[in-house]
């Protein structure tokens, strides 16, 4: 069970977290929640029902919590693309989506066949006889996975213009990786903290 399958398969843990986020957010922000509304990324996705289950469920519970107030609130609905079909049918989650979020380091795991965990007993002799011109875990395979963004972005535009669509993961401290995504025209990009100044850079660059 990883992933949106949790939240299917034991919902009472979905909506807690909704609840908390939910709730921290209007502890913060007040009256202004709309403002800055909080962004609730759903992860491991694969199909288009299984976001919209998981969407009705979130609204449910921000439903009861607005019963509280006399003000509205509000949150934004993203989806994590991690699997080659999630990629291949984002535009049908783009619809119901404000946000998408490619994630790469999972999405080259399984585009490749691929744990990154024991990679690193076979991937010096894969370079070395130039099998992979570079570790597709620390550089953007943009001729395989890059395919599946330049496909899921084209597709996602279409289905909804205002959609906001961006990168995260270790290739998002990469900056060949940042000038690819820029080209194919993504919003944002994430990292852990301590790629984030070779991040900044590489996207002012």
């Amino acid at each position: 069970k990883r992933g949106v399958r949790l939240g299917i398969l034991l919902p009472e843990l979905y909506k807690m977290q909704v609840e908390a986020i939910i709730r921290a957010s209007i502890n913060v922000y007040g009256k202004k929640q709309t403002e800055f509304a909080p962004e609730i990324m759903l992860p491991m996705v694969s199909s288009f029902k299984e976001v919209n289950l998981l969407r009705n469920l979130i609204e449910g519970v921000v439903s009861e919590i607005n019963k509280e107030f006399n003000y509205p609130i509000t949150y934004k609905l993203g989806v994590m693309v991690e699997t080659p079909r999630a990629a291949l049918k984002a535009g049908e989650l783009a619809k119901i989506s404000s946000f998408l979020s490619f994630g790469t380091n999972d999405l080259t795991q399984m585009t490749y066949g691929l744990s990154r965990d024991d990679s690193g007993t076979f991937m010096r002799d894969y370079l070395a006889k130039e099998i992979f011109p570079i570790d597709p875990f620390r550089s953007l395979d943009l001729d395989g996975v890059g395919e599946l963004l330049k496909i899921a972005f084209k597709k996602s535009r279409a289905a909804n213009p205002y959609i906001k669509i961006g990168m995260c993961g270790e290739h998002g401290g990469d900056p060949k990786s940042i000038d690819f995504i820029k080209k194919i025209g993504l919003d944002f990009v994430s990292c852990s903290p301590f790629r984030v100044p070779v991040a900044r850079i590489a996207a002012a660059q």
